[in-house]
């Protein structure tokens, strides 16, 4: 009579249920001893599209390519020695047919009959890695494009102002001036009250043509400067909305291409926007300055009720298109602010590019 073999025990029912566990797993498991993969579950073989037999013997060298083999056998040196516990990393990864495929892997350092070894377990990465790829790409897009259109709006408003000035502008002064010889010639009451009202309005219209044209493209910036343009607008911002308005300067303010001017100019007139619609402040303080050779800063704070934190707060001032601008510069935009408080915004940016 043969003997019976003895009755499985809890143990054998727990490894038999890690077995299976390990086996039908959705995440790969792999298990490497001398470079040489000498263990891999189902799901780890057909990352490469192979068979769990394909895989075990085959080396790593078999199955990363060349340009990051030396990485990989580096990473896996160090754990066999000691030197670190475990690491996490994707790796580029050989598939049978040819094509290359990413994989995220976590392996950490062990025994594996009586000799270390590196167990880990890994997922495939790839459709991931290429769609994070493709938003980055659509983001770069769009963040030039987004660059491209402030260029081209600034070019525009240089053209509409200067043909403002020059056309519309030379035109109304020939207007004015026949309005005068009119003016001057004639006797009749009623026609030289014509003539005045003619002129009056000939006056009104020069000025709207220059304020429309100063507003287009500031002639401050072309002729006077970033430094002296700001100031000028911060006046006019001052006297039109009734507030205390306190600036200051300092540094040279050398070195900054009319472009890069511009923009930091729209980032002030943004800002003061902001302050006029939702501040309800009383007074402004802006502080332009070139703290090193290559740094140029801008400081605008006010008194008024601050900006309660919420979801849309960075589109409640316009926050988007100045930091958008900012980035552009190669800087940073910064805001603080509290319900109450006043707000401080600063704008950071290198002279040149």
């Amino acid at each position: 009579m043969q003997p019976q073999p003895p009755p499985p025990t809890a143990d054998d029912y727990l490894d038999l249920s890690f077995k299976a566990i390990v086996e039908q797993s959705i995440t790969g498991i792999y298990v490497i001893q001398d470079e040489i993969f000498v263990y891999s579950n189902e799901t780890w073989a057909q990352f490469f599209g192979r068979s769990r037999s394909e895989i075990v013997g085959m080396s790593l060298r078999d199955l990363v390519p060349p340009s990051s083999i030396d990485y990989t056998l580096k990473m896996y040196h160090q754990r066999i020695a000691g030197e670190i516990d475990s690491v996490r990393y994707i790796t580029p990864a050989i598939h049978k047919q040819g094509r290359i495929v990413l994989l995220e892997v976590h392996g950490s350092r062990m025994a594996y009959r009586g000799r270390p070894a590196v167990m880990g377990v890994g997922i495939d990465v790839t459709e991931q890695t290429l769609r994070e790829e493709e938003l980055r790409q659509a983001r770069n897009d769009l963040q030039q494009l987004a660059a491209h259109i402030n260029q081209e709006r600034e070019r525009q408003r240089a053209l509409f102002a200067r043909e403002l000035h020059d056309v519309l502008g030379g035109l109304l002064a020939s207007i004015k001036m026949n309005a005068q010889r009119v003016q001057r010639r004639v006797n009749d009451p009623a026609l030289t009250e014509i003539a005045a009202d003619l002129m009056h309005m000939t006056r009104q219209a020069i000025q709207s043509v220059r304020e429309m044209s100063e507003e287009l493209r500031p002639s401050g910036l072309d002729h006077l400067g970033l430094a002296s343009a700001m100031q000028r607008e911060l006046r006019q911002f001052a006297a039109r909305h009734a507030l205390q308005c306190q600036w200051d300067t300092s540094g040279t303010l050398e070195g900054l291409e009319i472009d890069r001017a511009t923009s930091v100019f729209r980032i002030f007139q943004e800002a003061l926007i902001n302050i006029a619609k939702h501040a309800h402040a009383g007074k402004v303080w802006v502080s332009l300055r070139q703290e090193e050779p290559n740094q140029l800063s801008l400081e605008i704070r006010d008194d008024g009720v601050g900006l309660a934190p919420g979801p849309h707060r960075s589109d409640a001032r316009g926050l988007l298109g100045m930091k958008e601008r900012a980035r552009e510069l190669g800087g940073t935009l910064d805001l603080e602010c509290a319900p109450g408080a006043g707000m401080s915004l600063h704008l950071s940016i290198p002279v040149t590019p």
